[in-house]
Formats: C-alpha cells, structure tokens, sequence
C-alpha cells in the first residue's frame, strides 16, 4: 500500500540581488557637431545586453545609453542632440542562485548629470541601480488517497485545501512596429533634435490560449525644419496584439509586468519623397504568470482496521492569492520659476518615475518615492534663447489590499507613469499633472501537516486484546468520529451505521456504541 499523491505548481522562492553602481566618464564631441554652449535637458536608460548566472550570482554586460540636447554657440543658439553609450559588466550578488536560473535582470538609471567640461568635451556622470531576480518553479507533492493491496481497510482523513495553483510562468516580447505621418500644416523634417516614446496605459485580459495586450504609446519629435526652425509634434498611438499562451483560458486571475527595452524613432521620406513619416520600433518585455483558484481533499491521517499502518507526516506549503490589484493616483503640483529666465513657450516637460519605499499599511501598502520633472523651454533671449528647469516631487500612496497582513507583502509593486503634462500657469509658475500607476499581487502562504509516507505492520495483538469487544462511548470536547475509530480500529462507517448518524459531526457528551471488529 502506498500514498496517492497530486503534484501542485506553485512559485518558488524568489532569489534577489540589487547593486548601484556610479559611472563617470568624459565624451568627447563627434566632429560633425558644433561646439556646445549651454546644456538645455538630458536622459538615459539602461540597456541590459548579456546576463550570465552564477552560483550566487550574475554576471551583467550591458550601456548607459544617454541623450544631451544643447544650443551651440552660434549666434541665437540653435538646438543640437548628441547621443551615446557607456558600457559597464558588474556582477550582483544573489544568495541561492544556480547556474541554470532564469534570471531577470532590470536597470535604473537613479541619476543623470551631465556638465559641460569645455565646449567639446562633457562629463557624464551617473548612478545605476541594478536588480536581478530569479524565482524558481516548484512542484508542491500532496497526498490524495491510498492505492494499493489492502487499500479497502485503510481509513484516511481528508481535509479540503484552497489554494492558488501557477497555471503560467513566462516570458515574453512585445513587438510594437508603427509609421505616421506628419499632419499638414506641420513643416518637413530636417532632421530629428529630441525624442521619446513612452508607454501610456495598458491592459491585459486572457483568453483561450491567448494574452490579450491593449495600450498606447506616447511619441514627441523635437525637429528642426528645411527652414531651420526648431518644430514639435506629439502624438499617441494605440497598439493591441495578441500573444499565445498555452494552458491559459478567460476567468485566470493574470499579473503582467512589463518594460521597454529598446526603442528607436526614425524619420523617413513619405510617397512623394518629402520627409514626413516617422517609423517606431518598440520591444516591450512581458513577465506573465496567469494562476487559477483550485480546491483539493488532502489525506492528513490513516489507520488500518486490519493491520498498522505507520505514517511519516511532512510540512506542504501553499499559496493562496489573496487579490492582484492595480490602483492609481493623481499627482498635482507647481513649479515656481525664480531666479530663472522666464518662459516664453513650453517644448517639453518629462517624468521620470521612483519608488523607493514599500511598508505595510491598514489593509494595503504604504507606497513612498518620488517623481523627477524635467521641462525645457523657449526664453525669447538671443545669447539663451531655451532655458530648463528641473525638479522632484515626493508622492505618498496606499495601495489598498483588503485582508492583507505583514506576512503577506508582494514580492514586487510594479510603478509606471501613465499620464504627465505640463501647462504654463502665468509667467511664473508652472502646473504638473501626472497620474501613477501600480500594480501588485499579494499572497498568504498556508501551512498544512499531511502524510509524506506511510508502512504497513502486523497489528500489535496485546493491544488489540486489550480493547473492549462492545463499549459505550462518551464523546468529549474537540472530539470526532476520526479520534474514536482509530482508537479502537473501527471503520468509520461503521461507527456512522451503528449510532444512525447522517454526519460525522459530534457534540461533546453524547454516547456512541462501538463494536470491536472480529
């Protein structure tokens, strides 16, 4: 006789590791650009190219890609955009990672500063924070049942047991490939001085065997014109696609988390050969774990009624999600502008998104960072026709996760910046609108005691003899009909049949007939 057993997938222990690390570097200006006069607005990203697992650690290569716009020093100043990148390999420490992990390692660029050393040389300097994780894929072993010779004498308890089971675990691109065009009434393109795309909102939804992705990319051109003026175009661009997901199905609770990569924004010749379309490639890497909400009957104790059977009990952890949940909040402030040339018209306000703290809250998550604002500017002055002002704006936020207790804290709250505008409120001031999004999945993991193993043995005879042939029994507190028919190696059955019960619910004091079997 054996123990049935059921495997459950669940996930593993997640393995993490973070490190900052400070680049600093002097750039030498390309020939072809002209000589710098005054830095107006800088940004970098971190390009992961090669990550190497390690016994308890990883190995990453990978660039500070970074962009500097600045006016020269021709008289009026006009706008020029340098690019480049700084490689760096580092190794993070993570306790209790394995050569053969699949490791996810993501970079941030914590700060940017970018001076201007002469007027062909700058110095970049910058801090990076870098996390790699890990989280393996375990298979929890449960017991379900007996089989086997003599499995018709083997009484078992089973206990019901919910639980969230990972029906999914993978990753994923997303290929995002547009081209628009400019509208009329906007002048051609030149050439391109600024750029960024960014990821607005997005939603995810399952389907059968399917990822359902829906959002929006934000896209702004700074450019100058045939005619050598400085131009803006914003627009949004909506994306859907759809990408396979085998053992999925509509009604899975889904946690998507997602990033950009890379990106690249060109311009390029329309049908009449005027240069007025634009091209976008984006790659947007997914993490999808899709879990679905199970119930099973665990066996945690036997007896026989024909021989012993002696039991080896384990430990079996599982998890049960206790919800995903995204919320979102409004952050509204001002900038005032002193001690600065005052704007004439705005070109460009950026965001740039931090969290740095996560404590536990009354039924949710205290959410603690901050949000970085760039916004460049035209002056109207002839020696410093653009100006920048530059400044970070603490948020605080309670991610509300009814039910949730310290020990439940998600591994990960993923934070994104879904919408963030700039408008001019007079001469002197300036208003910041952004809305922020995070998004959580937080688990209770639940311990049970179960069989691991079990053997069978001849039954102790003295013992056997030693119980009554017929007696009456006096049920007392906290007892039930299991505790009295492996005492006296009775089916459980049999003691229902006896005593007419239609349940195996007791009341303490009430007697039941017990009969030894012969």
């Amino acid at each position: 006789m054996e123990l049935l057993k059921q495997y459950v997938r669940r996930n593993g222990t997640e393995k993490e590791g973070q490190l900052q690390i400070t680049m600093e570097e002097d750039v030498n200006l390309p020939e072809m650009k002209p000589d710098v006069n005054t830095i107006c607005l800088e940004k970098g990203s971190v390009l992961i190219e090669e990550v190497q697992p390690l016994p308890d650690a990883a190995t990453v290569r990978g660039k500070l890609t970074f962009s500097v716009l600045y006016h020269t020093q021709e008289y009026g100043g006009r706008l020029e955009c340098m690019e480049g990148r700084l490689p760096f390999e580092e190794k993070i420490r993570v306790e209790g990672m394995l050569p053969s992990d699949d490791v996810i390692v993501t970079g941030t660029v914590e700060d940017l500063t970018i001076t201007m050393i002469n007027s062909r040389k700058l110095g970049v300097q910058s801090i990076l924070s870098l996390e790699a994780s890990a989280q393996s894929i375990q298979d929890e072993e449960l017991p379900v049942g007996v089989t086997g010779p003599g499995q018709e004498d083997a009484q078992i308890r089973l206990v019901p047991m919910e639980y969230t089971e990972l029906a999914l675990c993978s990753r994923d691109v997303m290929r995002i490939k547009e081209e628009f065009s400019l509208p009329s009434g906007h002048p051609n393109v030149a050439r391109i001085l600024w750029k960024s795309a960014e990821l607005g909102e997005m939603n995810f939804r399952l389907g059968e065997e399917q990822l359902y992705a829906q959002g929006e990319v934000r896209v702004f051109v700074l450019y100058e014109s045939e005619e050598g003026n400085p131009e803006i175009y914003e627009t949004t661009v909506e994306e859907s696609t759809q990408i396979a997901c085998s053992g999925c199905h509509e009604g899975m609770a889904l946690d998507v988390r997602y990033g950009i990569s890379q990106w690249e924004l060109t311009s390029k010749p329309d049908l009449d050969g005027e240069m007025r379309d634009f091209g976008l490639e984006m790659t947007v890497t997914l993490k999808i774990c899709a879990y679905e909400e199970k119930k099973l009957d665990v066996v945690t104790d036997v007896y026989g009624v024909k021989e012993e059977i002696l039991e080896e009990k384990k430990t079996a952890s599982l998890r049960r999600l206790l919800r995903s949940v995204t919320g979102k909040t409004k952050v509204l402030d001002h900038v005032t502008l002193e001690g600065v040339t005052k704007p004439l018209q705005l070109i460009r306000g950026e965001g740039n998104l931090s969290l740095t703290d996560v404590q536990a809250a009354e039924n949710g998550l205290r959410l603690r960072g901050s949000l970085g604002v760039k916004i460049l500017y035209v002056t109207g002055e002839d020696e410093k026709p653009y100006g920048c002002v530059r400044k970070t704006l603490p948020y605080e936020y309670v991610l509300e996760i009814p039910g949730l207790e310290s020990e439940d804290l998600p591994e990960r709250v993923q934070a994104t910046l879904e919408r963030f505008s700039v408008t001019m409120q007079g001469s002197e001031e300036m208003e910041v609108k952004a809305l922020l999004c995070f998004v959580a999945s937080a688990f209770h993991e639940e311990e049970m005691q179960v069989l691991g193993e079990i053997t069978e043995a001849p039954l102790d005879q003295e013992k056997m003899a030693s119980l009554p042939g017929m007696a009456i029994y006096v049920v007392r507190p906290g007892e039930h009909l299991w505790n009295i028919g492996k005492k006296y190696y009775v089916p459980i059955q049999s003691l229902k049949d006896l005593n007419d019960l239609t349940s195996e619910e007791l009341v303490p004091g009430q007697k039941l007939l017990v009969v030894k079997r012969n």
